[in-house]
């Protein structure tokens, strides 16, 4: 086992998402706290750029984003557009990847899997972040990402910090 992968362990405060449960796992004090659905990639677990993959592995997260923004506020390039999402506003936008409410941008621990090069999940934008209502949980639908309830994704928001590791379990 790999340093990066100790320290959450010993640390017993991380996130554990399951790909094949599709669910994320709050743990504090080596015991699950919450657990919350989520939806992964269509297109299964995958480290490479331009996969739209969920990436596997060690993660952290680096950036928080949103921490006052609403329920339902559109974020694009990670910036608030001061837009709430409805249904009307997806007809107008049938192309967007919604994101929406809060963001917890991640980045790989472990070089040459999740880090660096053409495998960095930072540089490739995986985030975990709310998404409209109607979108299904519990199913891989994403284009990469963690997808979360907006309801959700604020009540975790709350309990996480810079830092904090997130391993993403492909098994």
């Amino acid at each position: 086992m790999s340093a990066s992968a100790v320290t959450p362990l010993t640390a017993g405060e991380y996130l554990h998402i399951s790909i094949a449960t599709q669910q994320l796992t709050l743990w504090r004090n080596h015991r699950a706290q919450q657990q919350f659905p989520i939806s992964s990639a269509a297109r299964g677990c995958g480290q490479q750029r331009h996969s739209q993959c969920t990436p596997s592995g060690w993660h952290r997260i680096r950036i928080a984003i949103g921490a006052n923004a609403p329920l339902n506020a559109v974020f694009v390039g990670r910036r608030c557009t001061g837009e709430i999402y409805t249904p009307t506003l997806r007809l107008q936008y049938p192309q967007r990847d919604w994101i929406l409410t809060r963001i917890l941008w991640l980045s790989g621990c472990e070089p040459g899997h999740n880090r660096y090069g053409a495998v960095d999940s930072l540089s490739r934008y995986i985030y975990i972040h709310g998404t409209p209502d109607e979108e299904p949980m519990m199913e891989p639908h994403s284009h990469g990402c963690i997808r979360m309830r907006n309801h959700d994704v604020i009540a975790l928001f709350s309990q996480v910090s810079r830092g904090m590791g997130v391993y993403i379990d492909a098994g």
